[in-house]
């Protein structure tokens, strides 16, 4: 077989050629995942003819959408809708959300696959708003997903963020929302380094004070929880936090996209289930090491995400909040989608050495669907740069 190179940017304005590997060796499973519960928080795709500057109305590409669901449902996982993976809250509106909750609920009945929504207060203007408001935010927002057929992902509210004044205003709002949901909902802590807006959620900027405030608003609402999605990017204190909500019976989602693989395994005291951006961008290999999990073959399970850590720590390194660039680009090599156009114009997040570097690290990871694919659009997007 002959060989396939591609010149790779470099930091010093250099090209240097990398030779890809062969295609992902990874097939779907032949039954449900068991042993751990598994979201993907998953992209959306742009409509390409549409105009894209940050806070146009938003346009989808509805089938790409819908297919690359589909695709995360054939692999086992279920779907994390509607998230900031989505670029909710950058660029990704209410209105938008609405018709993309809509859409998937119904392929998700289809499908038989899993699904969750994320409810957050976004159709308010963005201005100071009140307790009252955001309350009736979150409620309108639940209801409809709720009517969808979907589990309630209680989002992280920056409005509730910005009109806060102690703990005691988030236990108000979340006692409000919790004694409204009819089902049990996964609530959502969502780090700075993930939105800089949320900095100081739970009413305060000390980790052990917030806990604090997430677990007596569990205690009341135990029954109403059915887990709590965490991205602090902080596995010590995520294990501590985990420790406290088994004994309530209430799940801990890792979101933490630096640490998953160790999280997920865990250890004799307890283990992680999964939410995840990373899962979007993976979800071969993290489908197959599930897989392994389920078989107890824990070896397999290290050996399939390990090469995918580095990946994650690169899409997913500072500024944190672009790693909704790096989900697409990957989507785009691998042929999911037929343009690299983002909601927002958040393509041009990153660089073309970030993008480069993307490429290497998902070959390096087995993730590569079809080589001789990616290493063409790697190369229209190299001409683009201008880099011929």
């Amino acid at each position: 077989m002959p060989r396939l190179v591609v010149m790779l940017p470099q930091e010093d304005r250099s090209l240097a050629p990398y030779e890809l590997g062969t295609a992902s060796p990874y097939e779907p499973p032949q039954g449900p995942l068991k042993s751990r519960v598994a979201y993907a928080a998953v992209h959306v795709v742009a409509d390409p003819f549409a105009g894209h500057a940050m806070g146009a109305a938003t346009a989808l590409d509805w089938e790409a959408t819908l297919a690359y669901r589909g695709y995360l449902w054939s692999m086992g996982l279920s779907v994390a809708e509607a998230m900031d993976t989505a670029q909710r809250g950058m660029g990704l509106d209410w209105s938008a959300c609405r018709e993309l909750i809509r859409r998937t609920a119904i392929d998700a009945k289809a499908a038989r696959g899993g699904l969750a929504c994320g409810a957050t207060t976004d159709q308010l203007p963005p201005r100071p708003a009140r307790l009252e408001e955001i309350e009736q935010a979150y409620d309108e927002q639940c209801a409809f997903i709720e009517e969808s057929g979907a589990t309630v992902v209680l989002m992280a509210s920056r409005h509730l963020a910005a009109c806060a004044r102690a703990p005691e205003d988030y236990m108000r709002v979340y006692d409000h929302v919790l004694s409204q949901v009819s089902r049990p909902v996964i609530l959502h802590w969502l780090g700075e380094v993930f939105d800089p807006q949320l900095a100081g959620y739970w009413g305060s900027r000390d980790l052990d004070a917030a806990t604090h405030t997430v677990m007596r608003i569990i205690r009341e609402h135990a029954t109403k929880v059915d887990g709590i999605k965490v991205s602090l990017l902080d596995d010590r204190r995520e294990i501590e936090l985990r420790g406290q909500l088994q004994e309530h019976d209430v799940r801990l989602y890792t979101g933490d996209d630096f640490n998953y693989p160790d999280l997920i395994r865990g250890d004799a005291r307890g283990y992680s289930h999964a939410l995840l951006g990373i899962f979007d961008a993976i979800a071969p290999a993290a489908s197959a090491a599930l897989q392994a999990l389920d078989r107890g073959q824990m070896d397999a399970y290290e050996k399939i995400l390990a090469p995918t850590v580095p990946l994650s720590r690169h899409i997913f390194g500072a500024p944190t909040y672009y790693y909704k660039t790096g989900v697409v680009f990957l989507a785009y090599l691998n042929g999911h989608q037929q343009h690299f156009r983002m909601v927002g114009g958040l393509e041009s997040a990153r660089s073309i050495v970030h993008l480069g570097r993307i490429l290497a690290l998902a070959d390096q990871a087995r993730l590569l669907r079809f080589p001789e694919l990616a290493a063409s659009r790697f190369r229209k997007v190299l001409a683009v740069a201008g880099i011929e």
